[in-house]
Protein backbone atom coordinates (compact mmCIF):
# COMPACT_ATOMS: atom_id res chain seq x y z
CA UNK A 1 0.00 0.00 0.00
CA UNK A 2 1.03 3.14 -1.03
CA UNK A 3 2.00 6.18 1.71
CA UNK A 4 -0.90 8.33 0.71
CA UNK A 5 -3.37 5.15 0.62
CA UNK A 6 -2.06 4.20 3.90
CA UNK A 7 -2.44 7.35 5.38
CA UNK A 8 -6.04 7.74 4.32
CA UNK A 9 -6.98 4.59 5.64
CA UNK A 10 -6.37 6.14 9.23
CA UNK A 11 -8.66 8.75 8.98
CA UNK A 12 -11.94 7.05 7.06
CA UNK A 13 -14.69 5.61 8.53
CA UNK A 14 -16.56 1.92 7.99
CA UNK A 15 -19.03 1.44 5.18
CA UNK A 16 -22.37 1.58 5.86
CA UNK A 17 -24.63 -1.53 6.22
CA UNK A 18 -26.14 -2.23 2.96
CA UNK A 19 -28.35 -5.07 1.56
CA UNK A 20 -26.57 -7.96 -0.17
CA UNK A 21 -23.63 -7.32 1.65
CA UNK A 22 -23.41 -11.13 2.88
CA UNK A 23 -24.70 -12.59 -0.30
CA UNK A 24 -22.58 -15.15 -2.04
CA UNK A 25 -22.56 -16.26 -5.70
CA UNK A 26 -20.84 -19.46 -7.31
CA UNK A 27 -18.02 -19.68 -9.34
CA UNK A 28 -17.42 -21.35 -12.66
CA UNK A 29 -13.72 -22.63 -11.50
CA UNK A 30 -15.75 -24.21 -8.39
CA UNK A 31 -16.73 -22.96 -4.91
CA UNK A 32 -18.85 -19.41 -3.92
CA UNK A 33 -17.62 -16.22 -2.79
CA UNK A 34 -19.21 -13.08 -1.22
CA UNK A 35 -20.50 -10.89 -4.26
CA UNK A 36 -18.21 -7.78 -4.88
CA UNK A 37 -20.92 -5.14 -5.91
CA UNK A 38 -18.95 -3.06 -8.02
CA UNK A 39 -21.58 -1.37 -10.58
CA UNK A 40 -23.00 1.62 -8.28
CA UNK A 41 -23.40 4.33 -11.01
CA UNK A 42 -25.70 1.80 -12.42
CA UNK A 43 -27.51 1.00 -9.36
CA UNK A 44 -26.44 1.42 -5.76
CA UNK A 45 -27.29 -1.26 -3.40
CA UNK A 46 -30.30 0.25 -1.28
CA UNK A 47 -29.02 0.92 2.37
CA UNK A 48 -29.96 -1.73 5.26
CA UNK A 49 -31.29 1.99 7.20
CA UNK A 50 -33.80 2.51 4.13
CA UNK A 51 -35.35 -0.75 3.96
CA UNK A 52 -35.55 -1.03 7.63
CA UNK A 53 -37.84 2.31 7.85
CA UNK A 54 -39.50 1.14 4.72
CA UNK A 55 -40.53 -1.98 6.35
CA UNK A 56 -41.37 -0.06 9.63
CA UNK A 57 -44.01 1.84 7.46
CA UNK A 58 -45.22 -1.06 5.34
CA UNK A 59 -48.49 -2.23 7.48
CA UNK A 60 -49.38 1.55 7.85
CA UNK A 61 -49.68 1.70 4.15
CA UNK A 62 -52.38 3.67 2.90
CA UNK A 63 -53.87 5.90 0.45
CA UNK A 64 -52.24 9.91 0.20
CA UNK A 65 -53.87 13.19 -0.08
CA UNK A 66 -57.55 12.55 0.56
CA UNK A 67 -57.93 9.90 2.78
CA UNK A 68 -60.27 10.05 5.77
CA UNK A 69 -58.91 7.03 7.71
CA UNK A 70 -55.96 7.14 9.91
CA UNK A 71 -53.32 5.17 7.80
CA UNK A 72 -54.33 7.87 4.86
CA UNK A 73 -53.51 10.92 7.14
CA UNK A 74 -50.39 8.95 8.53
CA UNK A 75 -49.06 8.18 4.88
CA UNK A 76 -49.95 11.85 3.57
CA UNK A 77 -47.77 13.24 6.41
CA UNK A 78 -45.19 10.78 5.75
CA UNK A 79 -45.19 11.44 1.75
CA UNK A 80 -45.17 15.29 2.54
CA UNK A 81 -42.71 15.34 5.40
CA UNK A 82 -40.26 12.99 2.86
CA UNK A 83 -40.64 16.08 0.81
CA UNK A 84 -39.33 18.91 3.53
CA UNK A 85 -36.78 16.11 4.23
CA UNK A 86 -35.18 15.87 0.60
CA UNK A 87 -35.41 19.96 0.06
CA UNK A 88 -33.06 20.19 3.30
CA UNK A 89 -30.68 17.66 2.18
CA UNK A 90 -30.39 19.51 -1.10
CA UNK A 91 -30.47 22.84 0.72
CA UNK A 92 -33.13 24.32 -1.60
CA UNK A 93 -34.04 27.76 -1.23
CA UNK A 94 -37.55 28.75 0.45
CA UNK A 95 -39.49 28.78 -2.71
CA UNK A 96 -38.12 25.68 -4.35
CA UNK A 97 -40.67 23.23 -5.15
CA UNK A 98 -39.77 19.42 -5.29
CA UNK A 99 -41.31 17.03 -7.15
CA UNK A 100 -41.29 13.55 -7.11
CA UNK A 101 -40.75 11.18 -10.02
CA UNK A 102 -39.79 7.75 -11.57
CA UNK A 103 -36.19 8.67 -12.04
CA UNK A 104 -33.51 11.38 -13.44
CA UNK A 105 -34.58 10.44 -16.71
CA UNK A 106 -38.08 11.04 -15.69
CA UNK A 107 -37.58 14.51 -13.89
CA UNK A 108 -35.76 15.48 -16.69
CA UNK A 109 -37.77 15.12 -18.92
CA UNK A 110 -40.70 16.77 -16.92
CA UNK A 111 -38.57 19.61 -17.22
CA UNK A 112 -38.11 19.21 -21.22
CA UNK A 113 -41.62 19.12 -21.28
CA UNK A 114 -42.34 22.63 -19.12
CA UNK A 115 -40.17 24.75 -21.10
CA UNK A 116 -41.05 27.81 -22.58
CA UNK A 117 -42.29 28.08 -26.14
CA UNK A 118 -38.52 28.30 -28.22
CA UNK A 119 -36.57 27.41 -25.22
CA UNK A 120 -32.79 26.89 -26.29
CA UNK A 121 -30.94 24.18 -25.21
CA UNK A 122 -27.43 23.58 -24.45
CA UNK A 123 -25.61 20.56 -23.20
CA UNK A 124 -22.47 19.10 -23.59
CA UNK A 125 -21.54 15.66 -25.89
CA UNK A 126 -20.44 14.63 -22.44
CA UNK A 127 -24.22 13.95 -21.14
CA UNK A 128 -25.66 10.91 -20.08
CA UNK A 129 -28.43 10.04 -21.80
CA UNK A 130 -30.80 11.11 -19.74
CA UNK A 131 -29.82 14.65 -19.50
CA UNK A 132 -28.38 14.36 -23.48
CA UNK A 133 -31.93 13.63 -25.27
CA UNK A 134 -34.82 15.02 -23.74
CA UNK A 135 -34.64 18.25 -25.34
CA UNK A 136 -36.51 17.18 -28.93
CA UNK A 137 -38.73 20.04 -28.92
CA UNK A 138 -36.84 22.74 -28.09
CA UNK A 139 -33.48 24.02 -30.42
CA UNK A 140 -30.66 22.19 -28.71
CA UNK A 141 -27.13 23.09 -28.64
CA UNK A 142 -25.02 20.27 -28.66
CA UNK A 143 -21.36 21.30 -27.54
CA UNK A 144 -18.15 19.13 -27.72
CA UNK A 145 -16.36 17.74 -24.45
CA UNK A 146 -14.14 20.15 -22.98
CA UNK A 147 -10.37 18.80 -21.95
CA UNK A 148 -10.23 20.77 -18.50
CA UNK A 149 -13.02 22.31 -16.55
CA UNK A 150 -12.11 25.61 -17.54
CA UNK A 151 -12.57 24.75 -21.13
CA UNK A 152 -15.74 23.61 -20.13
CA UNK A 153 -16.86 27.05 -18.67
CA UNK A 154 -15.32 28.95 -22.25
CA UNK A 155 -16.78 26.64 -23.76
CA UNK A 156 -20.26 27.43 -22.73
CA UNK A 157 -19.63 30.92 -22.48
CA UNK A 158 -18.46 31.37 -25.93
CA UNK A 159 -22.18 29.58 -26.97
CA UNK A 160 -24.33 31.35 -24.99
CA UNK A 161 -22.45 34.46 -26.01
CA UNK A 162 -23.88 33.66 -29.73
CA UNK A 163 -27.47 33.17 -29.27
CA UNK A 164 -30.79 35.66 -28.93
CA UNK A 165 -30.25 37.32 -25.97
CA UNK A 166 -34.32 37.99 -25.54
CA UNK A 167 -35.73 34.29 -25.85
CA UNK A 168 -35.29 31.66 -22.96
CA UNK A 169 -32.82 29.34 -22.35
CA UNK A 170 -31.69 26.10 -20.41
CA UNK A 171 -28.00 24.77 -20.00
CA UNK A 172 -28.08 20.99 -18.39
CA UNK A 173 -24.61 19.65 -17.20
CA UNK A 174 -23.85 17.17 -15.11
CA UNK A 175 -22.51 17.42 -11.69
CA UNK A 176 -20.14 13.84 -11.71
CA UNK A 177 -19.51 12.16 -14.79
CA UNK A 178 -21.45 8.80 -15.24
CA UNK A 179 -18.57 7.21 -17.31
CA UNK A 180 -15.06 9.15 -15.57
CA UNK A 181 -16.11 10.06 -12.37
CA UNK A 182 -14.88 13.42 -12.69
CA UNK A 183 -16.42 16.73 -11.05
CA UNK A 184 -17.56 19.23 -13.40
CA UNK A 185 -17.61 22.81 -11.97
CA UNK A 186 -21.00 23.49 -11.71
CA UNK A 187 -20.73 27.03 -9.58
CA UNK A 188 -18.78 28.48 -12.78
CA UNK A 189 -21.53 26.70 -14.90
CA UNK A 190 -24.06 28.63 -13.11
CA UNK A 191 -22.63 31.86 -13.30
CA UNK A 192 -22.01 31.59 -16.88
CA UNK A 193 -25.44 30.50 -17.27
CA UNK A 194 -27.46 33.55 -15.62
CA UNK A 195 -24.23 36.11 -16.84
CA UNK A 196 -26.01 35.38 -20.12
CA UNK A 197 -30.12 35.34 -19.41
CA UNK A 198 -30.10 31.57 -19.09
CA UNK A 199 -31.09 29.03 -16.87
CA UNK A 200 -29.02 25.71 -15.78
CA UNK A 201 -30.37 22.00 -14.62
CA UNK A 202 -28.08 19.94 -12.67
CA UNK A 203 -28.21 15.69 -13.35
CA UNK A 204 -26.80 15.43 -10.03
CA UNK A 205 -27.41 11.27 -10.71
CA UNK A 206 -23.36 10.45 -9.35
CA UNK A 207 -23.35 13.82 -7.81
CA UNK A 208 -26.14 13.65 -4.62
CA UNK A 209 -24.91 10.19 -3.60
CA UNK A 210 -21.19 10.93 -3.24
CA UNK A 211 -21.01 14.20 -2.06
CA UNK A 212 -23.01 17.05 -0.35
CA UNK A 213 -25.22 18.69 -2.31
CA UNK A 214 -26.77 23.07 -2.18
CA UNK A 215 -28.67 24.13 -4.11
CA UNK A 216 -28.11 28.06 -3.05
CA UNK A 217 -24.32 27.42 -3.16
CA UNK A 218 -24.14 25.87 -6.45
CA UNK A 219 -27.06 28.71 -7.74
CA UNK A 220 -28.46 25.93 -9.71
CA UNK A 221 -32.26 26.55 -11.43
CA UNK A 222 -33.25 22.70 -10.98
CA UNK A 223 -31.94 19.26 -9.74
CA UNK A 224 -32.61 16.02 -10.74
CA UNK A 225 -31.62 12.67 -9.15
CA UNK A 226 -32.66 9.01 -8.79
CA UNK A 227 -33.40 7.23 -5.68
CA UNK A 228 -31.58 4.00 -7.07
CA UNK A 229 -28.12 5.77 -7.38
CA UNK A 230 -28.73 7.35 -3.58
CA UNK A 231 -29.05 3.54 -1.74
CA UNK A 232 -32.98 3.62 -2.45
CA UNK A 233 -35.23 0.91 -4.01
CA UNK A 234 -35.73 1.62 -7.97
CA UNK A 235 -38.47 3.36 -8.89
CA UNK A 236 -38.32 7.27 -7.10
CA UNK A 237 -36.70 10.44 -8.72
CA UNK A 238 -36.44 14.26 -7.43
CA UNK A 239 -36.94 16.68 -9.22
CA UNK A 240 -35.88 20.22 -7.24
CA UNK A 241 -36.09 23.83 -8.23
CA UNK A 242 -37.85 26.94 -9.64
CA UNK A 243 -41.52 26.53 -9.39
CA UNK A 244 -42.00 28.99 -12.58
CA UNK A 245 -41.68 27.41 -15.17
CA UNK A 246 -43.40 24.29 -14.13
CA UNK A 247 -46.31 26.39 -12.99
CA UNK A 248 -46.97 28.16 -15.95
CA UNK A 249 -46.78 24.27 -18.11
CA UNK A 250 -49.34 21.80 -18.87
CA UNK A 251 -49.42 18.80 -16.67
CA UNK A 252 -46.74 16.08 -17.08
CA UNK A 253 -49.39 13.67 -16.89
CA UNK A 254 -53.22 14.65 -16.97
CA UNK A 255 -55.41 13.04 -13.90
CA UNK A 256 -56.15 13.11 -10.68
CA UNK A 257 -54.06 14.81 -8.04
CA UNK A 258 -52.82 17.14 -11.06
CA UNK A 259 -56.36 18.25 -10.97
CA UNK A 260 -57.80 21.03 -8.40
CA UNK A 261 -61.37 21.74 -10.01
CA UNK A 262 -62.94 19.60 -12.81
CA UNK A 263 -66.65 21.03 -14.35
CA UNK A 264 -68.47 20.09 -16.83
CA UNK A 265 -69.44 22.86 -19.57
CA UNK A 266 -72.78 23.79 -20.92
CA UNK A 267 -71.26 22.94 -24.64
CA UNK A 268 -70.31 19.07 -23.28
CA UNK A 269 -66.64 19.77 -22.56
CA UNK A 270 -64.68 19.93 -19.68
CA UNK A 271 -63.03 22.86 -17.46
CA UNK A 272 -59.80 21.78 -15.64
CA UNK A 273 -58.43 24.05 -12.58
CA UNK A 274 -54.46 22.58 -12.17
CA UNK A 275 -52.82 22.57 -9.04
CA UNK A 276 -49.80 25.54 -9.25
CA UNK A 277 -47.90 23.22 -5.96
CA UNK A 278 -45.61 20.14 -7.09
CA UNK A 279 -49.09 17.99 -7.11
CA UNK A 280 -49.67 19.55 -10.79
CA UNK A 281 -46.39 17.43 -12.43
CA UNK A 282 -47.44 14.25 -9.90
CA UNK A 283 -51.28 12.85 -11.13
CA UNK A 284 -51.92 9.64 -10.52
CA UNK A 285 -51.40 7.65 -7.02
CA UNK A 286 -47.72 8.06 -5.84
CA UNK A 287 -45.02 5.85 -5.14
CA UNK A 288 -45.33 6.83 -1.38
CA UNK A 289 -42.60 3.61 -0.47
CA UNK A 290 -39.79 5.30 -3.40
CA UNK A 291 -40.30 8.56 -1.81
CA UNK A 292 -40.02 7.44 1.58
CA UNK A 293 -37.11 5.52 1.06
CA UNK A 294 -35.51 8.50 -0.72
CA UNK A 295 -35.84 10.73 2.41
CA UNK A 296 -34.51 7.74 4.44
CA UNK A 297 -31.65 7.82 1.80
CA UNK A 298 -30.83 11.02 2.02
CA UNK A 299 -31.05 11.43 6.40
CA UNK A 300 -29.00 8.21 6.62
CA UNK A 301 -26.04 9.88 4.68
CA UNK A 302 -26.47 13.49 6.20
CA UNK A 303 -26.47 11.61 9.63
CA UNK A 304 -23.08 9.08 8.71
CA UNK A 305 -21.63 12.67 7.98
CA UNK A 306 -20.80 13.14 4.10
CA UNK A 307 -17.42 14.58 5.20
CA UNK A 308 -16.35 10.90 6.24
CA UNK A 309 -17.97 9.46 3.31
CA UNK A 310 -16.09 11.67 0.92
CA UNK A 311 -13.06 10.55 2.47
CA UNK A 312 -13.50 6.86 2.46
CA UNK A 313 -14.30 7.10 -0.93
CA UNK A 314 -11.18 9.01 -1.45
CA UNK A 315 -9.28 6.03 -0.21
CA UNK A 316 -11.25 3.81 -1.78
CA UNK A 317 -10.07 5.76 -5.34
CA UNK A 318 -6.58 5.81 -4.60
CA UNK A 319 -6.63 1.87 -3.81
CA UNK A 320 -8.17 0.96 -7.49
CA UNK A 321 -6.44 4.24 -9.42
CA UNK A 322 -2.94 3.06 -7.76
CA UNK A 323 -3.73 -0.79 -8.34
CA UNK A 324 -4.65 -0.03 -12.11
CA UNK A 325 -1.84 1.86 -12.95
CA UNK A 326 0.54 -0.63 -11.68
CA UNK A 327 -0.93 -2.62 -15.00
CA UNK A 328 0.32 -0.92 -18.62
CA UNK A 329 -2.14 -2.74 -20.12
CA UNK A 330 -4.72 -0.59 -18.31
CA UNK A 331 -5.45 2.89 -19.81
CA UNK A 332 -8.01 5.00 -17.82
CA UNK A 333 -10.41 7.08 -19.70
CA UNK A 334 -10.71 11.01 -18.48
CA UNK A 335 -11.67 14.17 -20.02
CA UNK A 336 -9.99 16.37 -16.95
CA UNK A 337 -6.65 14.31 -16.22
CA UNK A 338 -5.16 12.21 -13.25
CA UNK A 339 -5.87 15.20 -10.82
CA UNK A 340 -9.16 16.23 -11.16
CA UNK A 341 -11.13 16.08 -8.54
CA UNK A 342 -13.96 12.57 -8.98
CA UNK A 343 -16.66 10.09 -7.13
CA UNK A 344 -15.77 6.67 -6.89
CA UNK A 345 -17.01 5.88 -10.46
CA UNK A 346 -13.77 4.76 -12.95
CA UNK A 347 -13.79 3.11 -16.73
CA UNK A 348 -10.85 1.63 -18.61
CA UNK A 349 -10.09 -0.49 -21.44
CA UNK A 350 -7.49 -3.58 -21.28
CA UNK A 351 -5.15 -3.91 -24.44
CA UNK A 352 -5.99 -7.27 -25.58
CA UNK A 353 -9.20 -7.77 -24.14
CA UNK A 354 -12.44 -7.35 -25.41
CA UNK A 355 -14.18 -5.47 -22.57
CA UNK A 356 -17.20 -7.85 -22.09
CA UNK A 357 -14.76 -10.58 -22.58
CA UNK A 358 -12.92 -8.80 -19.36
CA UNK A 359 -15.95 -8.07 -17.59
CA UNK A 360 -17.34 -11.80 -17.43
CA UNK A 361 -14.24 -13.22 -16.82
CA UNK A 362 -14.19 -10.69 -13.44
CA UNK A 363 -17.97 -11.94 -12.28
CA UNK A 364 -18.06 -15.48 -13.17
CA UNK A 365 -14.17 -16.16 -12.17
CA UNK A 366 -13.93 -13.43 -9.11
CA UNK A 367 -17.54 -12.87 -7.84
CA UNK A 368 -17.05 -9.27 -9.15
CA UNK A 369 -19.97 -6.84 -10.50
CA UNK A 370 -19.06 -4.36 -12.98
CA UNK A 371 -20.03 -2.49 -16.13
CA UNK A 372 -19.03 -3.01 -19.54
CA UNK A 373 -20.50 -0.81 -22.66
CA UNK A 374 -21.31 2.52 -22.96
CA UNK A 375 -22.48 3.28 -20.17
CA UNK A 376 -25.82 5.12 -22.25
CA UNK A 377 -23.18 8.01 -22.77
CA UNK A 378 -21.88 6.75 -26.32
CA UNK A 379 -20.85 10.21 -27.31
CA UNK A 380 -18.45 10.28 -24.50
CA UNK A 381 -17.05 7.41 -24.68
CA UNK A 382 -16.27 7.44 -28.21
CA UNK A 383 -14.84 10.43 -27.50
CA UNK A 384 -12.85 8.78 -25.19
CA UNK A 385 -11.63 5.53 -26.73
CA UNK A 386 -10.76 7.70 -29.86
CA UNK A 387 -13.28 6.38 -32.23
CA UNK A 388 -15.97 8.69 -34.47
CA UNK A 389 -18.24 10.33 -31.27
CA UNK A 390 -21.29 9.95 -34.28
CA UNK A 391 -20.51 6.31 -34.75
CA UNK A 392 -23.03 4.12 -33.50
CA UNK A 393 -23.32 1.91 -30.46
CA UNK A 394 -24.92 -0.10 -28.00
CA UNK A 395 -25.72 0.29 -24.42
CA UNK A 396 -24.43 -3.20 -23.69
CA UNK A 397 -21.73 -5.20 -25.55
CA UNK A 398 -21.02 -5.57 -28.92
CA UNK A 399 -21.57 -8.89 -31.26
CA UNK A 400 -17.54 -9.76 -30.38
CA UNK A 401 -15.97 -13.11 -29.98
CA UNK A 402 -13.26 -12.83 -26.88
CA UNK A 403 -10.36 -11.78 -27.88
CA UNK A 404 -11.51 -9.39 -30.31
CA UNK A 405 -11.69 -5.86 -29.91
CA UNK A 406 -14.67 -4.20 -28.95
CA UNK A 407 -15.22 -0.72 -28.73
CA UNK A 408 -16.64 -0.18 -25.40
CA UNK A 409 -15.00 -0.20 -21.98
CA UNK A 410 -15.30 -1.55 -18.16
CA UNK A 411 -16.82 0.47 -15.29
CA UNK A 412 -15.91 -0.25 -11.89
CA UNK A 413 -18.03 2.34 -8.84
CA UNK A 414 -18.45 2.26 -5.66
CA UNK A 415 -19.82 3.86 -2.39
CA UNK A 416 -20.54 4.16 0.82
CA UNK A 417 -21.33 0.39 0.92
CA UNK A 418 -18.48 -0.88 -0.38
CA UNK A 419 -15.91 -2.74 1.77
CA UNK A 420 -11.92 -2.39 1.38
CA UNK A 421 -11.73 -6.00 0.20
CA UNK A 422 -14.35 -5.70 -2.56
CA UNK A 423 -12.03 -2.89 -4.46
CA UNK A 424 -8.77 -4.89 -3.48
CA UNK A 425 -10.06 -8.10 -4.70
CA UNK A 426 -10.71 -5.90 -7.97
CA UNK A 427 -7.66 -4.96 -8.33
CA UNK A 428 -5.97 -8.26 -7.98
CA UNK A 429 -8.21 -9.91 -10.17
CA UNK A 430 -7.14 -7.37 -12.69
CA UNK A 431 -3.87 -8.07 -12.27
CA UNK A 432 -4.28 -11.70 -12.61
CA UNK A 433 -6.10 -11.76 -15.28
CA UNK A 434 -3.90 -9.73 -17.60
CA UNK A 435 -0.91 -11.86 -16.47
CA UNK A 436 -2.49 -14.98 -16.75
CA UNK A 437 -5.11 -15.05 -19.05
CA UNK A 438 -9.01 -15.85 -18.26
CA UNK A 439 -9.10 -19.55 -16.59
CA UNK A 440 -12.56 -20.60 -18.51
CA UNK A 441 -13.58 -20.41 -22.04
CA UNK A 442 -16.40 -17.95 -23.00
CA UNK A 443 -18.82 -17.35 -25.73
CA UNK A 444 -21.05 -14.76 -27.05
CA UNK A 445 -24.73 -15.22 -26.60
CA UNK A 446 -27.73 -12.29 -27.12
CA UNK A 447 -24.53 -9.38 -27.38
CA UNK A 448 -22.68 -11.22 -24.38
CA UNK A 449 -20.28 -12.75 -23.37
CA UNK A 450 -20.99 -15.61 -20.96
CA UNK A 451 -19.03 -18.73 -19.95
CA UNK A 452 -19.14 -21.32 -21.97
CA UNK A 453 -20.70 -24.44 -20.05
CA UNK A 454 -21.24 -26.83 -22.68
Amino acid sequence: MSVSTAAADQSVCSPLPVLGRDVTVPLVTGGEVTYAALDYAASAPALQRVWDDVAAYAPYYGSVHRGAGYLSQLSTDLFENSRVTVAEFLDCRPEDQVVFTRSTTDSLNLLAAALPADCQVFVFETEHHASLLPWKDARVTYLNAPRTPAQAVETLERALADRDPHGPALVCVTGASNVTGELWPVRELAAAAHAHGARIVLDAAQLAPHHPLSVRELDVDWVAFSGHKLYAPFGSGVLAGRADWLQDAEPYLAGGGASKKVARRADGGVDVEWHTTAARHEAGSPNVIGVYSIASACKALTEAGFDALVERERHLIATVREGLAEVPEVKVLSLFGDDAPRVGVISFVVEGWNSSHFAAALSAEYGIGVRDGLFCAHPLVRTLLGSDPQQIGECGAPEAEPGEKSLNAIRVSFGAGTPDEHVERFVRAVKELVRDGAQWKYRTEDGRCVPDRG
